[in-house]
């Protein structure tokens, strides 16, 4: 598959780094959206203590920069990482209501195994797909079986250092943007004049 033909899928998952490298990439990736003019929403992971990544996870919204914490302390001894689903909801909840006010693109931290168990932002990634929103994560190669089940011929998976080139996100989101403004103008146009 060509660049061009990744360029043009809806959903683009973004895979060859860390978690941490991916999540900072998402946040560029953001920034560089933005500032081109397009309106950006969703959540992209981070943490508190980078030698403790799992003591203290959050998602850093990419609207109005709320932070929801998704892990639960589980006290000085445990070794554990424990996710709060509750913080997951409550996350998915404010990107959803963001879809629903309208935005460009679409940015959810990844889909992992909450995710393909239809939980943690799922219904985030529902409602982008819905709404026909672009949408920009990452996917680890040990979820891709459930992720291709997911996201089918909606995605495609592009490597970090692709990602990472001069002009490739702004190429992407030309595309995908410019396209579903362009199919929202003739939908409008087609009822207007009793075709729709």
């Amino acid at each position: 598959m060509g660049r061009a033909d990744v360029e043009s899928r809806q959903i683009v998952a973004l895979q060859g780094a860390a978690s941490s490298v991916i999540q900072d990439l998402l946040g560029d990736l953001a920034m560089r959206l933005s500032t081109a003019g397009l309106r950006v929403s969703g959540v992209i992971e981070s943490s508190a203590d980078k030698a403790k990544p799992c003591k203290a996870m959050m998602l850093r919204s990419l609207d109005d920069d709320s932070v929801f914490s998704i892990s639960q302390d589980l006290g000085p001894g445990s070794q554990a990482c424990n996710l709060d689903p509750e913080g997951l909801a409550l996350a998915c909840a404010a990107v959803q209501r963001s879809i629903a006010r309208g935005t460009d693109v679409v940015i959810l931290s990844k889909f992992g195994k909450q995710e393909a168990a239809g939980s943690g932002l799922a219904d985030a990634f529902g409602s982008a797909i819905a709404a026909g929103r672009p949408i920009i994560t990452a996917v680890s190669p040990a979820m891709m079986e459930a992720w291709t089940t997911f996201a089918g011929v909606f995605a495609e998976c592009v490597p970090v250092d692709v990602a990472r080139s001069p002009g490739w996100i702004e190429a992407w989101s030309g595309r995908m943007v410019t396209s579903q403004n362009s199919r929202a103008m003739i939908g409008a146009e087609r009822e207007r004049i009793g075709m729709g």
